[in-house]
């Protein structure tokens, strides 16, 4: 069960997180879903979105997840991140992340990410294990 609405997770972020990458497209039990619309500062040589900034959006897009389950909470923070990357992203096309929570706990909440380029979302193009240490 969510805790958090998209526009409460929104709000939060825009104080206390306001230079995140992405909008929230939906938060729900133990996932959520976002959207980055990719532009120039994303961008590699190829046009391809950068692995900088793939890892960054899978990071936030966890984080909403958590959010989403644990209410409003600056001080959780990434302690662990492993990231595959699969295959390009095309520059021309926004990137779609599904963050999925496999444990919640008190203390540590771990989970995976998978990145798709909106052009396919059959294959993702990033897959993220993560986990996040939560304050007691």
């Amino acid at each position: 069960m969510t805790v958090m609405t998209v526009d409460e997770i929104e709000q939060f972020l825009d104080e206390v997180f306001p230079q995140r990458m992405g909008r929230i497209e939906s938060v729900g039990d133990k996932c959520a879903a976002m959207r980055l619309k990719v532009g120039h500062e994303h961008l590699r040589p190829g046009p391809r979105v950068s692995g900088p900034t793939m890892m960054g959006f899978a990071d936030v897009a966890l984080y909403v997840a958590i959010l989403g389950q644990i209410g409003p909470e600056p001080m959780a923070v990434t302690s662990d991140f492993n990231c595959h990357f699969l295959r390009a992203a095309s520059g021309d096309h926004d990137i779609i992340a599904h963050a999925r929570l496999i444990k919640l706990g008190r203390r540590l909440g771990v989970g995976e990410v998978q990145v798709f380029s909106a052009a396919d979302d059959t294959r993702p193009v990033v897959h993220v294990t993560a986990s996040y240490a939560l304050p007691s």
